[in-house]
């Protein structure tokens, strides 16, 4: 189109918006989509780091060890989770995902120390077998769900919701439900899936703590159990589940992805990582059980929080840590890791009407890197050894990523980090990290 420079594009009706009315009223159902929320927020990426110079001194980065171990789980569990990293796999199904891309994650999180994550749909032997440390997701599905199984992980992850959809369950389309998919899961093959949104055997936190009891019992006390949360009423969700029992609380951000939800679920449902963590963190300190604080046990015996959520860098995860966080969930990332909207795609992506960096119908199915797909054929594009080393190489340079921002902060150990470290460049930032505005000593909302 030629340039007019009298045409003025709407504000509140641009071109995206337009498109999507004329989409909804040429075919009259929602768009449905995965990924995560798309629209600009507060992140990380708003937060800056006060490098020690004088009033503090750095670390030097090769006489001086930082280090990055965690234990999740220890305040009710027999084994809990000792991790060599703070940085998690989150949880994705086995039908989102290909039976590849879910070895590959066991691969590249075992290579590195760390755990990974079942998601909805039960436990495949690919996972398992390659996962040295795999976290069970109990979800409101109940999909392929046995007692063996939970016995069988090292650590269970009570679901409530999901930070892309809270209050909302998950979607798995026809085309994905394989044979294997439906046999595991208990359904016809073909035939569209939406998870429950809720659990149907209970309806308040009175009954979660109930649960958590009935999963310590079939599993002998042994496993370290964790809640998570979509970020909404997180102070208080934060509170309930620890009352309940939890041992670890994971708060996923609006940021985090999915594989399928509608549009409008994805974009205006939920809050921002960044302001989840503080919510949560206060939550914790009020209870006395973060880490450091009044009536906590020390480093060891606390509930430990995971953030999750529009983790992309080392300098995500250490300043998720800075504001709080005793480790991190990755799950996006971890699959362009493995090579998801790789360009080496772009044609086949094209072919689809989207490009390499846009793609996002995961629920589709034809995904060409083998990642988000169960057609026997495309899944064989993803070398799960490969896809695993390149996890691995991906989850090393978060960590020293990491390292390098909490040595140049002065400190020994990733969880030494504080929010005292930080500094914010907008006032929304601030305001929702609860850091001081650079340059300054206020915070908004704070006297």
């Amino acid at each position: 189109m030629t340039y007019n420079p009298t045409l003025r594009e709407s504000a509140t009706f641009d071109r995206g918006v337009i498109a999507e009315i004329q989409r909804a009223a040429d075919t009259g159902i929602y768009d449905i989509r995965g990924w995560g929320a798309k629209r600009k927020l507060p992140h990380f990426d708003d937060l800056l780091f006060l490098g020690a110079s004088m009033s503090r001194y750095p670390l030097e980065g090769y006489r001086e060890k930082c280090d990055t171990d965690v234990v999740l789980g220890d305040r009710n569990a027999k084994f809990p989770l000792h991790l060599d990293i703070p940085i998690t796999i989150a949880g994705m199904s086995f039908g989102a995902l290909s039976g590849q891309a879910k070895e590959a994650l066991g691969r590249g999180a075992s290579e590195v120390g760390t755990s990974t994550t079942t998601g909805d749909g039960g436990m495949t032997g690919e996972e398992r077998g390659q996962s040295k440390n795999l976290v069970y997701q109990y979800l409101p599905s109940r999909y392929g769900m046995n007692p063996d199984d939970l016995r069988k992980a090292d650590a269970i992850e009570i679901v409530l919701g999901q930070g892309a959809k809270p209050g909302g369950g998950g979607m798995l389309l026809g085309q994905k439900i394989t044979e294997r998919v439906a046999g595991m899961r208990t359904l016809p093959m073909g035939v569209d899936q939406r998870s429950a949104c809720r659990h149907p055997d209970w309806t308040g936190p009175d009954d979660l703590a109930i649960k958590i009891i009935e999963l310590r019992e079939i599993t002998n006390w042994e496993k370290p159990i964790y809640v998570k949360v979509g970020a909404t009423r997180t102070y208080y969700d934060v509170k309930l589940a620890v009352k309940a029992g939890a041992d670890v609380v994971v708060v996923d951000g609006m940021q985090g992805g999915t594989a399928a939800t509608q549009d409008v679920f994805i974009e205006h449902v939920g809050i921002p990582t960044l302001a989840a963590i503080p919510q949560a963190v206060q939550a914790l300190q009020e209870m006395g059980q973060h880490r450091g604080s009044s009536g906590a046990r020390g480093e060891s015996g606390s509930v430990q929080l995971i953030v999750s959520g529009g983790i992309r860098s080392g300098a995500d995860v250490a300043k998720a840590m800075a504001l709080g966080a005793d480790a991190v969930a990755i799950g996006t990332a971890a699959l362009i890791a493995l090579g998801d909207n790789n360009p080496r795609y772009a044609k086949q992506y094209q072919e689809l009407g989207s490009d390499a960096g846009f793609y996002d119908d995961f629920q589709a199915g034809r995904d060409p890197a083998g990642i988000t797909t169960q057609d026997p054929e495309l899944s064989k594009n993803l070398d799960p050894v490969e896809g695993g080393r390149r996890l691995a190489n991906y989850l090393r340079v978060l960590t020293m990523e990491a390292q390098t921002l909490a040595r140049a902060c002065g400190k020994s150990h990733l969880r030494n980090l504080e929010p005292e470290d930080l500094v914010a460049l907008t006032v929304e930032s601030s305001a929702m990290a609860r850091v001081p505005l650079a340059g300054t000593t206020w915070i908004p909302g704070k006297m």
